[in-house]
């Protein structure tokens, strides 16, 4: 149930070309108004009579260029006051054709919605997009040239929809809070509206949105005609207050199995000035936070995950930039942990893998000349692992010291849509444990028609001592350049990274020593034809080295095609040949690995999803060149919805793989492979029941089940070859895995910005050495194994300043 705008957004940005004979940008007045418009869905208010109306909306999809009808014309206004900005918006349509579902905030589903993005600094680089369905659901997001959709921003404002007999309107109130603009007496600002029939599938724009033109912002038409206004104070709180019950069978002594705790904090935005807001979370809370989709990890790099945090998810495009930032090093997944503390002999009893976020902090914002600037700073507590020795007694050590986190970006947009960045992280942690720091420089050029490009990034890290490691400097650098232009496009890159790169310690990097080239052609062809509408076809040449010693790596073939039908179904192909290659991560220690050629070809099905019945799903199957290992992935998933307030969905995915050859574990120092058969079957069942547009439960189900089944071992040799084994046998190297997760949320916003919810959370994870074949018995041991029940209970009140004072007054 994700936006079904962004992928149109990200569709934009990177199938961009040059259009010849550009039409010229729209424009219309927006109108002052000494009496604000009451905010019902009804438009009736003598205000919106004689304001002008933007209309003759242009469509983009399915067919780019078509004008509007007028039986399903689109017609809105905007009003302006001293503290706000007012939309009007008449939708023409049959009435028992406007789809209507309603979900949660953020959300769209399957429903019609009308939305306007303003470009406030009428500069072409960054908006802000206020959407409303046609069942009163709000959605909001920034826009980014660069970054492309944010759409974790949020803003306070509010919205009404009525439905009638001549279709569907919306008014909306923007305060001017929401938004940054500049201190002109006179101003314009950059605006586009776009309207979506979710069941025809069909999307228009006020102007006109060519999806040959790179970007989205800069097609803006313009709202003309702001006099005297200005931006006020900024400020606002949002207190919150949370208990958290858990329950945990440990039943060991003096360790309780239910805890209760109460929390509070607050979250704080400042604007500092008209371009830079400030946002801080003081003892922030992630309690109902939806669980990580852990998995079992063969390979010998980490698993990232996805960030599902607000706060570390809202306005981070400008430290995004460099892809040095990932979130979840900050209190979920941190870089360092020390066990020096923990003998052989020793218990664990408890040892927590997150650390407490005391508060973080964010100021960023861009400066009327186009300079961004961004200052990110976050503290982590300290975190204990607890053991019993082997007489029972207990003690505590210190496992993860006191933790500063902290990012500084400065990035300059010039013309052509270019730009020039740098950025610095820096991890400083209490006491002996190591630092780190990494800095990068970034540039993006683009020619005048904006059809060539060139950017790339050179980058250094710093790693100091301690007690284990010396002080490790170390560079990478990444250089691209291509044409982004007409129906055919290409890019080649080139990368590289030295034995001692090293930015894991709040980026995600899985390794470095490498020297990586690669080469894209694609076409792109937007115009409908008598079957399809669109296609688009691709293949990517790429080659990889090591820099010390210059050996061989990889070197693979990657062809695909995507093609949406006149149904509005969709397939992509995809055929991927990987040479025999040099794996030199694969042995755990440094040696080669001749990893066999292996060919995969993958068949991806998506439904037209207006429908309320859909259903699709993929085929994929790998074929290795050794010992003829063969791996097959079928997933399908398919979406109900009973009514615009139920609705289900249900994914299942089953992959098993025969006579693959991976590293199961060491016998002193000789790494030791096994032929193995797996099976992977993972099931996930959401559902929700939204009883309005500000009130909803939703449900998320997650069973994980993957294991190893260890055939045959063999040695790896110095050639990177494979011999028979002849050592003691390898114990508890089978593995049989399982994850149960069950995520139940009910929220309530009963006020602009505030909001009440309550979560439970199940939580369940076996991982054992024996081998439990049958998919329904593993999924009875797993609802019987020890489970982790949590309930959660928050409310978060905001507290507009303006709003405050005003009641005192």
């Amino acid at each position: 149930m994700k936006f079904i705008f962004t992928s149109l957004i990200l569709a934009l940005c990177i199938t961009s070309t040059f259009a010849q004979n550009a039409p010229s940008k729209k424009k219309v007045q927006v109108q002052r108004t000494t009496s604000s418009p009451k905010i019902d869905g009804i438009l009736d208010d003598a205000v919106w009579n004689a304001a002008p109306i933007a209309t003759d909306f242009i469509e983009l999809r399915p067919v780019p260029g078509h004008i509007e009808t007028k039986e399903g014309r689109t017609e809105v206004k905007f009003l302006y006051d001293d503290y706000a900005i007012y939309v009007s918006a008449r939708m023409y349509d049959k009435p028992d054709s406007v789809v209507h579902e309603l979900v949660s905030r953020d959300q769209i589903g399957n429903a019609d919605f009308i939305g306007v993005v303003f470009d406030t600094f009428l500069d072409g680089v960054n908006g802000y997009g206020f959407f409303v369905t046609a069942a009163g659901v709000q959605f909001d997001a920034k826009y980014s040239l660069i970054a492309g959709e944010d759409e974790s921003w949020n803003a306070v404002w509010e919205s009404e929809v009525t439905i009638d007999d001549k279709g569907w309107t919306a008014e909306i109130k923007i305060p001017y809070s929401a938004l940054r603009f500049s201190s002109k007496d006179i101003q314009n600002w950059g605006m586009n509206i776009t309207r979506k029939r979710t069941g025809t599938n069909r999307q228009t724009f006020w102007n006109f949105v060519d999806p040959k033109v790179d970007g989205f912002v800069n097609q803006s038409g313009v709202l003309e005609g702001f006099k005297s206004i200005k931006a006020p104070l900024r400020l606002s709180f949002s207190p919150y207050v949370s208990t958290l019950i858990s329950h945990y069978p440990y039943n060991t002594p003096g360790v309780k199995n239910t805890q209760a705790t109460i929390n509070g904090g607050m979250d704080v935005k400042y604007g500092i000035n008209q371009s830079f807001t400030l946002d801080m979370t003081l003892i922030p809370d992630f309690g109902q936070v939806q669980s990580d989709y852990r998995v079992l990890n063969l390979t010998p790099f980490e698993v990232k995950f996805n960030e599902n945090r607000q706060f570390f998810t809202e306005g981070t495009e400008l430290f995004n930039k460099g892809d040095l930032f990932y979130s979840k090093r900050i209190g979920s997944i941190p870089s360092y942990f020390d066990k020096s503390g923990l003998k052989s002999t020793d218990k664990v009893i408890k040892d927590p893998q997150e650390g407490k976020v005391l508060n973080a902090t964010k100021i960023s914002g861009r400066t009327a000349k186009g300079l961004g600037i961004g200052v990110f700073n976050a503290i982590t507590n300290k975190m204990y692992t607890e053991v019993e020795d082997a007489v029972g007694n207990r003690s505590k050590f210190e496992s993860q010291p006191l933790t500063n986190y902290n990012i500084f970006v400065l990035d300059q947009t010039l013309k052509n849509n270019s730009s020039v960045s740098v950025i610095n992280t820096n991890v400083l942690r209490q006491g002996s444990a190591y630092d780190a720091n990494v800095s990068a420089a970034l540039f993006n050029f683009n020619d005048k028609k904006n059809a060539y490009f060139i950017d790339g990034a050179g980058k250094m890290s710093y790693v100091t001592a301690d007690p284990i490691k010396e002080n490790r400097n170390g560079y990478s650098y990444q250089f691209q350049l291509g044409k982004k232009s007409g129906t055919f496009t290409f890019n080649y890159e080139q990368e590289f990274a030295d034995t001692k790169f090293d930015p894991s310690d709040m980026g995600f990097y899985t390794n470095n020593n490498f020297f990586d080239q690669s080469i894209n052609f694609a076409y792109n062809k937007y115009k409908p034809g008598k079957w399809y509408n669109s296609i688009q076809a691709w293949t990517e040449i790429e080659y990889s080295r090591r820099f010390k010693p210059g050996d061989f790596q990889s070197f693979g073939i990657f062809p695909g095609m995507y093609i949406q039908f006149k149904n509005q179904w969709s397939t992509e192909i995809n055929a991927n040949w990987l040479a025999e290659s040099n794996d030199f991560y694969e042995s755990r220690n440094g040696k080669v690995y001749k990893a066999p050629e292996s060919y995969r070809l993958a068949i991806y099905v998506n439904p037209n999803r207006a429908k309320a019945y859909n259903f699709g799903g993929n085929i994929v199957r790998i074929k290795k060149a050794m010992f003829d290992g063969v791996s097959y992935n079928y997933y399908f998933f398919q979406n109900y919805r009973v009514s615009d307030k139920l609705a289900f969905g249900l994914d299942l995915n089953y992959n098993p793989s025969y006579n693959f050859v991976n590293w199961v574990g060491f016998n002193g120092a000789q790494s030791v492979f096994s032929r193995y058969d797996r099976n992977t079957v993972e099931n996930t069942m959401d559902a929700k029941y939204s009883f309005s547009n500000k009130m909803g439960v939703r449900l998320g189900v997650r069973h994980y089940w993957s294991d190893r089944r260890n055939k045959e071992f063999f040695a790896l040799n110095n050639a990177g070859g494979l011999n028979a084994y002849t050592g003691p046998a390898l114990q508890n190297v089978d593995r049989n895995y399982n994850v149960f997760n069950i995520d139940l949320a009910y929220s309530w916003v009963f006020s602009p910005g505030s909001e009440l919810s309550i979560t439970y959370k199940d939580a369940a994870e076996t991982n054992d050495k024996f081998l439990t074949k049958r998919y329904g018995r593993n999924f009875d041991n797993i609802l019987s194994s020890p489970q982790n029940n949590s309930l959660s209970i928050k409310i978060l009140y905001y507290i507009d300043y303006l709003n405050l004072v005003k009641n005192k007054g």
